[in-house]
């Protein structure tokens, strides 16, 4: 058994629901001092929802060396399991069955934070004194709502002066095999939530009350003609898709079928590239809505705005060790949802996303290829290599 498997297995069995982080980054903590980690626990949150942070940094001895800061950043937090009843085995007790490691967090993202912390102790071991400074990320809250978890350790280090240069996040970005895709960018997340004024009466009398439901049908028509046509950006972008807008909820009316609504509530999301601002989409969907006359209030919620790393130092190291390690090609993407990336990317120019298969992460009976662990690992220490290679010269 490889010590990267043995580490991912004590930390699946670990009951680390969000916000406990249920003892993993203390496990964690203690191989990090051994290599000369200087650790920092970041607490936050309220006492019934209490986030455990962890910034762990190790500098190069010589104080003058042209360094570079390379950040592993990842959760030690899981979701919860469902019924545990329908696991074939327990959730928090790591089994092996035909090849496969079962367990939460086995996928998302156990599984990465060990190989994080093995694949360090392989290159000090192989290089004692490297030019990289190194550093790890771990918070209990990015299942949750991720407000005190990696935003607040960004903005520590923000408030300090402290600098990254290079993000590795170990989400699960694989389809088929390990390394086939990586996260060089997210969309961003904005919501919106409409209400169209009417007023309430019987539908046999329409002169005495007013539809809301009429009154916004043109306006969602224009937008939904907007969406539709892919004309949100303000250009074209090569790594993402067009931006999206999309209802996900329409509430009116009473239940009755003789009463027209006297008001009408929409919920609608945008996820946007970097070709739009959450402005020049706020402002699109107020002139669509004032040009209809719709008598309307609408609230906005910014979840998170778009980054992109294009290819240069990081991808390019990425790429590299993942060719010389499995022989891929990797596919550079920006789909999915959004990660705690989206706040490194404030306060780091290169973030790129690196992963295990995300086939089975958040389902009953999660896991992951026992072979494919090791060659996750491998593909950080590569890349650990190839940064540290370029700063010595």
């Amino acid at each position: 058994m490889s010590r990267t498997l043995q580490l991912a297995e004590q930390l699946i069995s670990r009951p680390s629901v969000t916000p406990d982080d249920a003892g993993c980054q203390q496990i964690l903590g203690e191989r990090l001092a051994r290599l000369g980690f200087t650790l920092e626990t970041i607490e936050s949150g309220p006492a019934d929802f209490r986030v455990t942070n962890l910034w762990a940094v190790r500098r190069p001895e010589d104080a003058k060396a042209a360094t570079r800061t390379l950040v592993f950043a990842g959760h030690t937090d899981v979701v919860p399991t469902g019924p545990v009843e329908q696991w074939t085995s327990h959730p928090f007790t790591p089994t092996h069955r035909d090849g496969k490691l079962y367990g939460r967090g086995a996928c998302d993202m156990k599984t990465s934070v060990a190989a994080f912390v093995t694949s360090i102790e392989d290159f000090l071991q192989a290089i004692p004194e490297p030019q990289l400074t190194l550093a790890l990320l771990l918070t209990s809250d990015e299942e949750g709502p991720g407000v005190d978890g990696t935003v607040v350790v960004c903005n520590a280090l923000a408030a300090r002066g402290e600098t990254i240069d290079y993000c590795i996040v170990g989400e699960p970005t694989a389809v088929e095999r390990c390394g086939d895709m990586i996260k060089n960018g997210r969309r961003g997340t904005m919501s919106g939530k409409l209400t169209v004024k009417g007023v309430q009466g019987h539908i046999a009398y329409p002169h005495l009350a007013k539809n809301p439901v009429h009154a916004v049908a043109p306006a969602l028509a224009e937008l939904v003609a907007i969406n539709a046509a892919g004309g949100w950006d303000a250009a074209s972008n090569p790594y993402f898709q067009p931006t999206s807008w999309q209802i996900s909820n329409f509430h009116a009316g009473t239940g009755a079928s003789n009463v027209i609504p006297g008001s009408a509530v929409i919920d609608f999301n945008f996820r946007f590239s970097t070709e739009s601002t959450p402005e020049s989409l706020q402002q699109r969907v107020h002139a669509v809505l004032d040009a209809h006359q719709v008598d309307y209030t609408l609230a906005w919620t910014i979840g998170g705005l778009p980054f992109l790393t294009t290819p240069g130092e990081l991808v390019e190291a990425v790429q590299g060790a993942i060719r010389d390690e499995t022989g891929i090609e990797t596919e550079l993407s920006t789909s999915g949802g959004t990660s705690d990336a989206r706040f490194i990317a404030k306060i780091c120019r290169q973030v790129v996303e690196l992963g295990p298969v995300n086939a089975s992460i958040h389902k009953i009976d999660e896991h992951i290829e026992v072979a494919e662990i090791e060659t996750l690992k491998n593909i950080y220490l590569r890349v650990l290599k190839r940064l540290d290679a370029a700063l010595a010269g």
